[in-house]
């Protein structure tokens, strides 16, 4: 027959795992984290040393109008994202189509045909159309 023992836990550990609970562990977790057998140990412990047993809980408290304003902005983001996404795709495919075209002909036509880089500032006279 195998012998049973009795686990003690520290005052501090139980506190410990106390703390963890409340940042917003679940009990199950703790339980397999930290060996603890019984079932209802850590309630006890909650119960014990927590703050009125309970968890710290994040109330966001909105009028109607925050709250249309919040889910409209949501919304601008996420079709911005999109947005972002489809131009991102395009622009792979016009580099491709530019790769591809450059094979194709041997020239790299994005050195020849491409902005030119700005190694000088451009005078007044340049902007003018006079340069």
């Amino acid at each position: 027959m195998a012998e049973k023992y009795i686990k003690r836990y520290s005052e501090a550990f139980r506190k410990t795992v106390v703390r963890e609970y409340e940042a917003g562990e679940s009990i199950e977790q703790l339980r397999r984290r930290y060996g603890i057998g019984g079932g209802s140990t850590v309630q006890k412990w909650v119960k014990k040393y927590g703050v009125a047993g309970l968890r710290h809980e994040v109330v966001v408290m909105q009028r109607s109008d925050e709250q249309r304003r919040e889910k409209l902005l949501e919304a601008r983001v996420k079709e911005l994202e999109t947005a972002l996404a489809q131009l991102t795709l395009d622009k792979m495919m016009l580099e491709t189509t530019l790769e591809v075209a450059g094979e194709m002909y041997g020239e790299d036509i994005k050195k020849k045909y491409g902005p030119k880089p700005l190694s000088e500032p451009i005078s007044k006279a340049e902007k003018a159309g006079n340069g």
